[in-house]
C-alpha cells in the first residue's frame, strides 16, 4: 500500500517535534536492532494479501508463546556487547590454547581477557536462548515467516563448535572462554553478525505480537475483491484515554462519507483513527477496532495538517489547493485507495470555501474504485450533495446546557447543525474581555 511522509504526519504514525507518535507506544522490543527493524516494518505497508496474512499468522503464533518468548534474556545490552566485540582490537587469541596458556594470556592481557570473558558470556547467552527459540517453533507449519526464520537461525547455531552448548553448561575455565572468543572473533564473526540480524526480524515480530495484545487490537477479516470494502465496528483511537468507539461502513454503492460537527466534538480524531485502522492492518498487526473486513487497499492518502510555507511565499489556501491536486492525480487510476480529508478549503472566505468543496466532492464521488472520508463545518452543501446516492451524511453532535459543552463523541447518521464558536468565546470569557474595551 502506498503512502508519503505527509500521510504518515498526518495519521501521528511517528515521532514529531511536539509528540510522541504511535510507533513509539507500539515499541515493545527488547534491543535497539529490534528498534530499527520495526521501524522498517511500519515504514513499509503491505499491499499483498497474501503477505499480510503470513504475517498475521507469525504474530498470532507469537502470541500463543509470548510468555516464553518474553522471557527470552537476550537484551540490548547482549546485542551492544556483541557488537563492540566484534569492533575491539585484542592481543592476538592463540588458535591452540592449553590451559596453562590460557592463565599466561590471561595474566599479560588483564584487561583484553576481562572484555572476552564478558563478551563470551553474552555470545553464550545470545547463542542458548536461539537454540531455545529454535526448540520451541522448529516444528512449526503452514507458518511461513516463522518457518523461514528458523532455518535461517538453525542453520547458523547448529556448528559443531556451539554443540555442547545445548546443555546449558557454564564456562568456567580461561582455556574455555579463550578458545570460544577465538571462535567468535576469528571463524564466526560474519555468522554471529547474520544471527543479530536475525533476531532483529524476531525482536520485531515479538514486539508487534506483544503490542496487539497490550492494545487488544484485532485482525482484519479480509475480502479479496477488485472494488475497495473497509467496513469497522467500534474503532478507537489507541492513544486516547476512555476513547468513545465507533462504526463505519463504505462500500462502492456508499463510498463516501460527508462528516460535519462542530469543533473539539471528534471529527479528527476519528478520522485519524481510521487511518490508523487501515494503516496498521496492513502492516499485518491488527488494529484497533472490535471488528474490521476490508479488501487490500493500493494507497491511503490524506489531506489533514495543511500549513502555509512563509519561505515559499506560498499561503495556506495554496497548499490546501496543492493537496488535494495531488490526491486527484493520485487516485484517478481505478486503484483501490483511502482518501481522509479533514476541514476543506479553511484558508479562503466562507462563500468561495462553499463553492470549492461542492466542486471537490462532486468530482471526488465519481469514482467508485476509491472510498472517501470527509470532514467540514460547512453544512450548508449538504443539501445540494444530498442527490448523490453514494455519499452518507453522518454527523458528533455537541449537546449544550447551562452554556456548558457536552461532546458525546458518537457518530450519528445526518448532518450537524451545531454553531457553538461563539458559546465558547462567551465561556472563555472573550465577549466580556471585549466590551470591557
Amino acid at each position: 500500500m502506498q503512502v508519503d511522509k505527509i500521510t504518515l504526519q498526518d495519521i501521528g504514525l511517528f515521532d514529531s517535534d511536539d509528540h510522541l507518535g504511535l510507533a513509539s507506544h507500539l515499541n515493545f522490543c527488547k534491543t535497539n536492532g529490534g528498534k530499527a527493524q520495526l521501524d522498517k516494518y511500519l515504514h513499509q505497508p503491505l499491499g499483498e494479501l497474501k503477505l499480510i496474512e503470513e504475517r498475521q499468522k507469525a504474530l498470532a503464533l507469537f502470541i500463543q508463546h509470548l510468555e516464553k518468548v518474553d522471557a527470552m534474556k537476550i537484551t540490548n545490552g547482549t546485542s551492544l556487547v556483541i557488537e563492540k566485540f566484534f569492533e575491539t582490537g585484542f592481543e592476538t587469541i592463540p588458535k591452540q590454547i592449553n590451559l596453562p596458556g590460557a592463565y599466561w594470556y590471561q595474566f599479560w592481557n588483564k584487561a583484553d581477557y576481562s572484555l572476552i570473558q564478558y563478551s563470551v558470556e553474552h555470545l553464550v547467552l545470545f547463542i542458548q536462548n536461539l537454540m531455545d527459540w529454535v526448540a520451541l517453533f522448529e516444528q512449526t507449519q503452514d507458518n511461513p515467516v516463522i518457518e523461514q526464520l528458523v532455518q535461517k537461525i538453525k542453520k547458523y547455531i547448529q556448528h559443531p563448535e556451539l554443540a555442547y552448548l545445548i546443555n546449558k553448561e557454564k564456562i568456567t575455565s580461561p582455556q574455555q572462554t579463550l578458545s570460544l572468543g577465538y571462535f567468535f572473533l576469528y571463524l564466526y564473526k560474519n555468522n554471529t553478525r547474520s544471527l543479530l540480524a536475525y533476531f532483529y526480524e524476531l525482536d520485531a515480530l515479538y514486539s508487534m505480537a506483544k503490542a496487539k495484545t497490550v492494545y487488544g487490537f484485532e485482525f482484519p477479516n479480509w475480502i479479496d475483491a477488485t472494488t475497495p470494502y473497509l467496513a469497522i465496528e467500534d474503532a478507537s483511537h489507541p492513544l486516547v484515554n476512555n476513547a468513545v468507539s465507533n462504526s463505519l461502513s463504505l462500500n462502492p454503492e456508499h463510498n463516501f462519507l460527508f462528516l460535519t460537527g462542530a469543533n473539539m466534538a471528534g471529527k479528527s480524531t476519528f478520522i485519524k483513527t481510521i487511518g490508523i485502522v487501515v494503516y496498521l492492518s496492513h502492516i499485518g498487526m491488527g488494529a484497533p477496532a472490535k471488528k474490521i473486513t476490508l479488501t487490500v487497499m493500493d494507497g491511503l492518502i490524506t489531506n489533514l495538517n495543511i500549513a502555509d510555507n512563509v519561505v515559499k511565499g506560498e499561503s495556506y489556501f495554496y497548499n490546501e489547493v496543492q493537496r488535494i491536486k495531488n490526491t486527484v492525480l493520485k487516485i484517478n487510476d481505478g486503484k483501490k485507495n483511502c482518501v481522509l480529508i479533514d476541514e476543506l478549503f479553511k484558508g479562503t472566505n466562507i462563500l468561495d470555501a462553499m463553492k470549492c468543496s461542492t466542486k471537490v466532492i462532486e468530482g471526488l464521488q465519481k469514482l467508485r474504485s476509491s472510498v472517501f472520508i470527509l470532514s467540514t463545518h460547512l453544512y450548508e452543501i449538504s443539501e445540494e450533495l444530498s442527490s448523490h446516492t453514494n455519499i452518507q451524511f453522518s454527523y458528533f453532535e455537541t449537546a449544550v446546557k447551562d452554556k456548558e459543552l457536552y461532546f458525546q463523541y458518537r457518530l450519528k447518521p445526518g448532518v450537524s447543525q451545531d454553531r457553538i464558536g461563539y458559546l465558547i468565546l462567551e465561556r472563555e470569557g472573550v465577549v466580556d474581555l471585549l466590551d470591557q474595551l
